[in-house]
């Protein structure tokens, strides 16, 4: 299907869109990583590799949207090698893979739910992050939201952290 109008015709058929979702509890002892940025907080979050849930969504719809699968099939975590790595590292290898597969970032829009601590003073440092380790130049491509849950859940009860990130690519 394309469109056209006065300037270009546009192929909608090679537009992508992937969804991801990550969770993760809170856990003493460790640094809070949000989209490759350390966010002052008295917890981190557990999980195999740095827990950065923001960063662990945008893989997932990255992927997602590609066609390639997700973030535990690209980097398991029975795997020793990915045991504390990077977020960052895994979103740089995990879009490198993408663009092999001839894909292109349009946008990236992403929620980021939980009570303590408040994200929007770090969004601008997150998209920064991000854009660099997605080798873009428009940091503006990637947005980033925050919500609470009013008190409910295991994240109203300040247990753990979740994210929702959605990508629109182009093939």
């Amino acid at each position: 299907m394309t469109i056209e109008n006065n300037d270009a015709a546009f192929d909608f058929t090679r537009l992508r869109i992937g969804s991801g979702v990550d969770v993760h509890p809170f856990r003493e002892g460790r640094d809070l990583l949000l989209g490759g940025v350390i966010i002052p907080h008295s917890m981190g979050l557990l999980g195999h590799s740095d827990a950065d849930v923001l960063t662990h969504a945008i893989i997932d719809a990255i992927l997602g949207a590609a066609g390639l699968g997700d973030i535990g099939s690209m980097f398991p975590d029975t795997d020793t090698a990915y045991k504390g790595i990077s977020s960052i590292t895994l979103l740089t290898r995990a879009w490198e893979k993408c663009r092999e597969h001839g894909m292109q970032l349009i946008n990236i829009d992403a929620t980021v739910a939980c009570e303590n601590p408040k994200i929007m003073p770090h969004a601008d440092k997150m998209r920064l992050a991000l854009s660099s380790a997605l080798n873009i130049p428009d940091p503006g491509l990637i947005s980033i939201k925050a919500t609470t849950t009013e008190k409910l859940g295991f994240i109203g009860r300040e247990e753990g952290i979740a994210a929702h990130a959605v990508v629109l690519l182009y093939r």
